[in-house]
């Protein structure tokens, strides 16, 4: 039966803990002896313990190894050492400088200066980048406006249909202003109807014929102040 895999984490107990770093640091510093007298490799290997013991291999001299891994470090990145950080942003800038001058110059001849010693295969080449440069910007300026116009037709299309809610609510309004004048002329002819007949039965408030017997004697008779008198009493017929 092969061996259970094993969780990589920190192991809690402390014996246990120590046994697997003495454990695996044999076998790690036999690994680094091995490849170094295999592969010809030069190797240098430090580890410390939890209990900031020092353990370490080295195939030569760990001092000329430390050297070597310092100065590799500074050729490959060049901005830890100052002298040659330095020449870096020199190198930098001049590159950055150059290149400055070739666009500029590029700008030039796109405007059709500097054109002076420049072969038929380079002015063909400026004119073939001019007219992918056009091309390239008609089609641009064509995709922004169509983007437009599609843009104008939805708000077009946006204010034809508040006309057409408006148009409706417009004559909705009409209509039901018609219909309150007409309320208002029934009721106003309604109202003179009714004033006609108040003053119609004011005026008139009896009908009344005299009689055309003139021999009957018309009886007046005095009534007492608060009696009124009556059509009988004047000689009047009611009718």
């Amino acid at each position: 039966m092969g061996r259970g895999k094993i969780s990589i984490k920190r192991i809690d107990n402390t014996t246990s803990r120590q046994v697997t770093f003495s454990k695996r640091r044999t076998g790690l510093l036999k690994k680094a002896s091995e490849l170094s007298i295999l592969c010809d490799a030069e190797v240098g290997l430090v580890v410390f313990s939890c209990t900031g013991r020092l353990y370490e291999f080295s195939s030569t001299s760990m001092k000329a190894i430390i050297g070597r891994y310092v100065k590799s470090k500074e050729e490959n990145n060049p901005l830890l050492n100052p002298n040659s950080q330095v020449k870096f942003w020199q190198r930098e800038a001049e590159t950055s400088r150059q290149q400055l001058l070739n666009l500029q110059k590029t700008q030039r001849q796109m405007m059709g200066e500097d054109l002076s010693g420049l072969t038929v295969r380079d002015l063909q080449l400026i004119e073939n980048q001019l007219e992918s440069s056009l091309d390239s910007v008609r089609k641009t300026k064509g995709k922004v406006y169509t983007e437009e116009i599609q843009e104008i037709n939805k708000k077009g299309q946006l204010i034809h249909t508040d006309n057409i809610e408006l148009y409706k609510k417009i004559n909705l309004a009409c209509q039901e202003n018609m219909e309150l004048q007409k309320n208002i002329q029934l009721y106003e002819e309604h109202e003179a109807n009714d004033v006609r007949n108040v003053l119609n039965d004011s005026q008139h408030p009896y009908a009344f014929a005299i009689s055309n017997k003139a021999h009957e004697n018309t009886n007046l008779e005095l009534c007492q102040p608060n009696e009124k008198p009556t059509a009988a009493s004047l000689g009047f017929q009611l009718i």
